[in-house]
Formats: C-alpha cells, sequence, structure tokens
C-alpha cells in the first residue's frame, strides 16, 4: 500500500464536537472523530446530525478521517433557498 493511499468508508454524523469536528459512526460500527474537507469549507457545506457523509482515512490511524462527500437527502434543500 503506497503512503499516498486512503480508505474511502460510508458514514453517518452522529454527534457534532467543537472546532469544526463531527463525530461519525462508519457502517461497520466503528466510531471516529472526523473534520470537513477544504472544499467543503470553502463552498459553507453544512453538515448536521444525522446526515450520511464519505469519510476518507489513511491506513495509519484508523480513528480519524476527512469528511468528503455529504449525501444529499430527499426534501432537505426547501428550507434553505437563497433570498433576493
Amino acid at each position: 500500500m503506497a503512503k499516498e493511499d486512503v480508505l474511502t468508508l460510508d458514514g453517518q454524523i452522529d454527534e457534532i464536537l467543537p472546532d469544526g469536528r463531527f463525530g461519525v459512526m462508519l457502517e461497520n460500527e466503528h466510531r471516529i472523530i472526523a473534520y470537513t474537507a477544504g472544499k467543503m469549507r470553502k463552498f459553507r457545506i453544512r453538515s448536521i446530525v444525522g446526515d450520511r457523509v464519505k469519510v476518507e482515512m489513511t491506513p495509519y490511524d484508523l480513528t480519524k478521517g476527512r469528511i468528503v462527500f455529504r449525501e444529499k437527502v430527499a426534501g432537505g434543500g426547501a428550507a434553505f433557498k437563497k433570498r433576493r
């Protein structure tokens, strides 16, 4: 396995922690601490408890990860329409 290889896993946010971190329960029942990726911060993609996410992890530390994608939830976009 090369140094740049990452593991991509699916999970669900179960806790919001300080400093932009989240508690994520993975599909394999492991709980990790994850932070949002730079592109998600740049485009102000917000995550809340219950969101399904994709997490990238390094094989060297399986307790931490980076949230790289938040799955869209049906019916969730109507409340956040942009005002003109």
